[in-house]
């Protein structure tokens, strides 16, 4: 994104909806994800947020106990991300604080 953009009141897209990868410790899986992100003001830093699409290898790592992992969006460096339990639809939820990485 250019200055001029800036400058034009243009910001990236608050919402991902598309392909990634996890790096789980020395293993990497493709997931598609779906991630939102918001400023919080008082913290002076992005939260982002989303899921992935169901994965019944990487659900029942998180339910053993895997918090953390490498995200990789296309064209993206990478991001740490915190895993949060399986949610009803057999996806894994997941979150980020800094800048979201399809921003970059």
């Amino acid at each position: 994104m250019s200055t001029d953009d800036h400058e034009a009141g243009n910001r990236p897209d608050e919402e991902y909806r598309g392909p990634a990868r996890l790096r789980v410790g020395d293993d990497e899986l493709a997931v598609l994800i779906r991630v939102s992100a918001r400023f919080e003001p008082v913290e002076g830093r992005f939260r982002w947020a989303g899921r992935t699409s169901p994965d019944a290898g990487l659900r029942e790592r998180v339910s053993g106990g895997l918090r953390e992992a490498s995200l990789t969006i296309p064209g993206s460096p990478a991001a740490t991300v915190r895993l949060s339990e399986p949610d009803p639809w057999g996806g894994v939820r997941l979150s980020g604080t800094g800048t979201p990485p399809w921003f970059r």
